[in-house]
């Protein structure tokens, strides 16, 4: 997966009217939090972090480059304008990669389970799942392939591997697909 630099730079002047100011030349006003829970004001470039925030999942580590000083981040939280489709402004959190941290991820299913193709019908149980890990081990995304799952068969959470150094606190014996017989 691409890696995403998005460039910063620090700012002084807050409130509505330099939001405004920083909208008109092109740039996002944002605040960015380390884990010890301090903020700084900052501006980013709005082109590119939009290419960037368009691309990626809330699990996605970003490199945010704020005036030479680079940090890991996740995009947090941002405000957007749906009527005139632009972000409006922008929280990121750094983090240290010496931490890990927990975050909960939307299971996404792959193929079409081999008993749903002799007639069974396919039950989704577990939407999502927990997972804890540095940040640099998270995944982008959990997906996982049905395919092999026949009718009267169940896939666990214990099944699924998101590699090493990434721990799954849901309970390994939670179903998340299985398939039931044709009535």
């Amino acid at each position: 997966m691409e890696q995403f630099v998005i460039e910063a730079k620090k700012r002084s002047e807050t409130g509505k009217k330099a939001a405004r100011l920083i909208r008109a030349e092109g740039r996002i006003p944002a605040v960015v939090y380390d884990e010890a829970g301090k903020s700084t004001a900052i501006t980013v470039e709005s082109v590119q972090f939009n290419k960037a925030w368009r691309s990626i999942t809330s699990t996605t580590l970003i490199t945010l480059d704020v005036e030479g000083k680079k940090c890991d981040a996740f995009i947090r939280d941002t405000e957007y304008n749906i009527i005139k489709d632009e972000v409006l402004h922008a929280d990121f959190f750094a983090v240290s990669n010496k931490k890990p941290v927990v975050r909960t991820y939307k299971i996404q299913y792959q193929g079409t389970p081999a008993g749903v193709l002799k007639g069974g019908f396919m039950v989704k149980h577990v939407p999502e799942i927990k997972v804890k890990a540095l940040p640099k081990d998270l995944p982008a995304r959990v997906v996982i392939d049905v395919s092999n799952v026949n009718i009267g068969d169940v896939f666990r959470v214990k099944d699924i591997d998101l590699g090493k150094g990434v721990t799954i606190l849901t309970n390994g014996e939670d179903s998340l697909v299985s398939v039931a017989p044709a009535r």
